[in-house]
């Protein structure tokens, strides 16, 4: 599990660059003039995309059952609290489509435009990586969030932790 802010932006930033790849290679698929084979790879680099962050941040389902049954009901607060259909949970085609549905206008945009020669592919490229970066870079966000939460309150339990201890050593006065 990440142990500082300094780790946490590490992880965000080695994800959002892997998002960015995974967003070319999107991309470099809805430049083939098939239709929907984009989808299918769009649906596969998402299938493999979200894990591989849950896994980063420390938050896969695996990660968090070895955890203390107070941080897991933590992390399912704050993943709920963020919307996240991702966080801690395991992933599945289902989870994958209704994403992909948030952004449907883009993904239909980009299917009629590969019918436009030429600038339809360079459209439907764009459409494509502006798609999966901003599906992959939001999960990058509330994960980073999930997490800088955890960070926090762990830090206050800390402090609270300490103030207690420190006011039952403190002698008193007659």
């Amino acid at each position: 599990m990440i142990k500082s802010i300094a780790e946490l932006n590490q992880a965000r930033d080695e994800c959002k660059s892997m998002v960015t790849k995974r967003s070319l290679a999107s991309a470099a698929a809805a430049a083939v003039p098939v239709p929907a084979a984009d989808v299918g790879v769009d649906l596969l680099i998402l299938n493999e995309l979200i894990p591989a962050i849950n896994r980063r941040f420390g938050l896969a389902a695996d990660q968090i059952e070895g955890l203390d049954p107070q941080v897991k009901q933590r992390i399912t607060v704050i993943a709920t609290s963020l919307g996240s259909s991702f966080i801690g949970k395991a992933v599945t085609k289902e989870a994958v489509t209704l994403v992909l549905k948030k952004v449907g206008v883009r993904v239909a945009t980009k299917s009629v435009a590969k019918y436009i020669p030429i600038l339809g592919t360079a459209v439907a490229s764009s459409v494509s990586f502006g798609a999966m970066k901003w599906m992959g870079n939001s999960h990058v966000d509330d994960c980073y969030e999930a997490v800088r939460q955890l960070l926090a309150a762990d830090t206050s339990d800390a402090v609270g932790s300490i103030a207690d201890a420190n006011s039952e050593e403190v002698p008193k006065v007659a």
